[in-house]
């Protein structure tokens, strides 16, 4: 469902980690082992996300740590969509399964 409104996939992923787990950090490399995306398609996404201020970076020696903005305004309603969405992909999964 998610995929209507954000177009790529790696970002559409990189939204719903960050999304469900506002706590979470991690950098580059430990993120595409993660979700099974390429690091440098990764990278640019992650740029993308840091410019429109949803993610905060940190600088940890040569390695830049991102997390999420917990002060990003549309945290809540981003949240909301990623549970809603994947609820509504859990249902369809059951009904595939059953019928």
């Amino acid at each position: 469902m998610l995929d209507v409104f954000i177009t790529s996939r790696v970002r559409r992923k990189i939204i719903v980690v960050f999304a469900k787990y506002p706590d979470f950090k991690t950098h580059v490399r430990g993120l595409s082992k993660l979700i099974k995306e390429d690091a440098g398609n990764i990278q640019r996404e992650l740029k993308r996300l840091e410019k429109g201020k949803f993610l905060i970076v940190t600088k940890r020696g040569n390695t830049l740590i991102y997390q999420t903005n917990k002060q990003f305004p549309l945290l809540k309603e981003l949240q909301s969509m990623v549970i809603k969405s994947q609820n509504l992909s859990d249902r369809k999964n059951q009904s595939k399964t059953i019928g």
